[in-house]
């Protein structure tokens, strides 16, 4: 039977292989992807008026390079879309000397948009929010598939609820290698947002700075990854999995719970009034972090929301931490009222004291507890901390086992 394009032989396609090698293909490739004219085009932005321009006219494979400088905040980006395999890209042209945006409420608000992403940029000194991503009030068609990743966003606030990184209605995004320093409220709050990661993130706090938490998870959040994050006194609660949120900004509907399947993966933390927090929330395990020297409390299990359609905060694990702590740690877990605390799982963390030889005491029983094991402390209150031991259990606890 004879062959066809459609289905070609074995003979066929070594003969096409031998007339087009690889890297003809990807060149070929690439010039159908140039010309296409659906497809956008690169665009370089050497000041504020040729950025708008660019966002204006942007469409699914546009690229946006910022050249350094300073650019005004106030940009408002709505039904800004790419597609699969061609976002949208606002980037700055330097890693190294990105663009800077300062100036006005709030850097960028993105609205409603799908498929973007934002990279490379510089944002400090907003009194609202740094940069705020929502579905628009919208809240049955969110927002989705945007990345934020090497974004620094410093100096927000400094007083009050204002947050550096806000998403309300966002679904499927990634944040990646961003910094954060210094904020009012969050760093990064969530609100009815889902399927995300949190990566790579540095979060500083400043003392002149009302930081109520460094991550907030709450409005019914779900599946939500925050892993191998360094937490430098990121606020009162470092992370705050779950709050108290009105039940009109719930997304996409009110729930029995603030935040649910959320998993807390290979992050250090260093100080925070509790590191962590679980606050009206249905589960959340978290693993294989590593904590130093929490100011008060190792971690809180509270219910702050009174309305009776929501569960007790119930049902998480905590397993696998290395928890460095000292006498400033008189209450391991601050357990609040209405809460099913005794529902919690700890197993196999290990618990080292620096001025004593305490055993946690903690709402549950714990399996297979590690106590005061021997220990090197390397960059102890630094993001780079590490702990080495002979103890062939220690392999498997902390940030470093990940």
């Amino acid at each position: 039977m004879a062959t066809t394009g459609l289905d070609p032989s074995e003979s066929e396609r070594r003969v096409w292989n031998l007339m087009n090698p690889p890297s003809a293909l990807l060149v070929f490739s690439g010039l159908l992807t140039l010309a296409h004219p659906c497809l956008g085009k690169n665009v370089t932005a050497q000041n504020q008026d040729e950025l708008r321009a660019a966002i204006k006219s942007a469409k699914p494979g546009t690229t946006i390079t910022l050249a350094p400088g300073k650019y005004r905040g106030g940009i408002t980006l709505t039904r800004l879309s790419g597609k699969a395999g061609a976002p949208v890209i606002i980037t700055g042209a330097d890693l190294k000397n990105p663009p800077r945006f300062t100036g006005g409420t709030e850097a960028l608000h993105l609205s409603d948009c799908t498929y973007v992403t934002l990279r490379n940029l510089h944002i400090s000194g907003y009194p609202g929010n740094g940069i705020n991503i929502d579905d628009g009030g919208s809240f049955g068609t969110p927002s989705h598939h945007i990345t934020v990743e090497n974004v620094t966003i410093e100096n927000t606030g400094p007083k009050g609820n204002h947050d550096a990184l806000k998403l309300s209605g966002l679904t499927d995004f990634t944040i990646k290698n961003c910094t954060f320093r210094g904020w009012a409220g969050s760093a990064i709050d969530m609100v009815g947002c889902h399927r995300g990661v949190i990566e790579g993130c540095t979060l500083t706090g400043d003392k002149e700075f009302t930081e109520s938490s460094g991550i907030q998870i709450k409005g019914g959040t779900t599946k939500i990854m925050v892993r191998k994050c360094f937490f430098n006194r990121a606020g009162q609660r470092a992370i705050n999995l779950g709050g108290s949120t009105g039940l009109t900004y719930f997304r996409p509907s009110v729930t029995d719970y603030e935040a649910k399947d959320i998993t807390i993966a290979g992050n250090r933390f260093l100080g925070s009034e509790a590191p962590i927090a679980w606050v009206t929330a249905h589960g959340g395990h978290v693993h294989h972090n590593t904590f130093v020297l929490p100011d008060k409390w190792v971690m809180r299990i509270l219910q702050e929301s009174k309305d009776p359609r929501f569960k007790p905060c119930h049902g998480g694990v905590f397993e696998h931490n290395l928890v460095v702590f000292n006498k400033n740690v008189r209450v391991f877990a601050n357990i609040g009222p209405g809460t099913d605390a005794t529902s919690f799982t700890f197993r196999r963390n290990a618990w080292f004291e620096l001025d004593g030889s305490r055993k946690p005491d903690l709402p549950a029983h714990e399996s297979d507890g590690i106590h005061q094991p021997v220990l090197k402390i390397h960059g102890l209150l630094t993001g780079q901390m590490k702990f080495s031991s002979t103890d062939p259990k220690l392999k498997q606890v902390g940030a470093d086992a990940l």
